[in-house]
Formats: C-alpha cells, sequence, structure tokens
C-alpha cells in the first residue's frame, strides 16, 4: 500500500507539462525535478542563504524558519537527504515545527519486531523564485 502511494505521488508530481513554468507556480512552492540542474526561476532546496532585499516576496513568506540572519539573508529550506512532512501532531506522534529537522524515525513492524525499510528513488526537490504570490483566501 504505501509502495503504490509513494508511486502516485511521484507520478503526479512527475506528470507537470512542458508548458510548466515559474509563471504557473507559486512563490515558495516545492517541486519535485528528475533533472540535474533547477530550471530557471527555481533553486535547488540545498539551504543556501539569499539575500532578503532581492528576494523581498519570497522571504515574506519563508521568514528565517530555514535559516538567515533575518537582517540580510534568509535560507532556502535543506531537504538533501531528507523527506519532507507536514508540521504539526498527528495521533501517536511527537509535534513537528515548521522548519524543524529531526533524524530517522525508527518503526518496529508488528510483533516480529523486524525494522521496516523503504526502497528509495534520488530526485531533486527545487523551490520556485519567480511564481505567483499566494493568497491566503
Amino acid at each position: 500500500m504505501k509502495k503504490l502511494l509513494l508511486i502516485a505521488i511521484l507520478f503526479t508530481s512527475l506528470s507537470y507539462t512542458n508548458e510548466a513554468s515559474a509563471q504557473d507556480a507559486m512563490l515558495g512552492e516545492i517541486r519535485l525535478f528528475a533533472g540535474n540542474f533547477a530550471p530557471r526561476g527555481w533553486a535547488l532546496c540545498e539551504g543556501q542563504l539569499l539575500s532578503i532585499s532581492s528576494n523581498s516576496a519570497l522571504f515574506s513568506l519563508l521568514g528565517t524558519y530555514y535559516g538567515g540572519d533575518g537582517r540580510t539573508t534568509f535560507a532556502l529550506p535543506d531537504l538533501r537527504g531528507r523527506v519532507p512532512v507536514s508540521p504539526g501532531t498527528g495521533p501517536g506522534l511527537s509535534p513537528v515545527k515548521l522548519g524543524q529537522k529531526s533524524n530517522g524515525k525508527s518503526v518496529n513492524e508488528g510483533d516480529s519486531g523486524n525494522a521496516k525499510t523503504q526502497s528509495t528513488l534520488g530526485l531533486n526537490y527545487i523551490i520556485c523564485l519567480q511564481g505567483f504570490y499566494p493568497s491566503r483566501s
């Protein structure tokens, strides 16, 4: 079941048409990208510092949740080797704050005590630097 869900998520995120561009995306939106570069208007999610004065709209969305000094710089999320999760709490889970990093979680399978493993596929996360500004309503 988890494998089917992962395949569905990957298919959905990779099935954008060729016309999809930064103009079709919200500022700060994160997508998976199978290339080894970030397309124009996007950046790899590698925790790099950006200038607030050159990226004030994006800073107004991200703030310093992912790093930076908040005066002249802010950081993009660093998703290298990480899996994003929704902030908040879930049944039986520890609370997660926006921008909070954590180490891997151990999950045991039933009474056998065997650890579950998940196959992986390396893809790049990219963040939109030049999209439309999202509204709250």
